[in-house]
């Protein structure tokens, strides 16, 4: 092989290698946008009412994450409950877990304060949407 069959040869291959890594950085971007991450591409708030579980499960001063329904709900008070979308403003994930006040995002590491739902680490820098939450015959109806 000549020097420039040679050359036109490594051309080839980092044109080639290039695409490959525009593709892949494609769909890694892809995979960071909310419809991907949200899981069933649920609205981040509740359409509708929603049943979560005995108001006694949320402790007083505390928050429970109800993950499987997208939601976090704090109390501050005893029978004073404010709920948020546990789903990130960032990318869509739902929130994993609730550690020292603060819900964490597996996804990018985005916190949000449980009790007013502001972003207070990034990523994410717009707060969680608030829902409407009440206890009817001891039950907590968010939406």
């Amino acid at each position: 092989m000549s020097a420039s069959q040679s050359a036109a040869r490594r051309t080839v291959l980092k044109g080639a290698a290039a695409i490959a890594g525009a593709v892949g950085g494609g769909a890694a971007l892809t995979a960071c946008s909310t419809e991907t991450n949200s899981g069933s591409g649920a609205p981040a708030v509740p359409a509708q009412p929603v049943e979560l579980g005995a108001a006694a499960e949320v402790p007083v001063g505390g928050a429970k994450l109800f993950r499987e329904k997208k939601l976090v709900v704090s109390c501050a008070e005893a029978g004073q409950y404010k709920a948020f979308s546990a789903q990130c403003t960032h990318a869509g994930c739902v929130l994993d877990k609730i550690v020292e006040g603060e819900g964490n995002c597996p996804c990018h590491g985005s916190r949000f304060d449980v009790t007013t739902g502001q972003a207070v680490r990034g990523p994410a820098t717009e707060p969680l949407p608030e829902v409407p939450v009440k206890v009817e015959g001891g039950k907590l109806i968010a939406g």
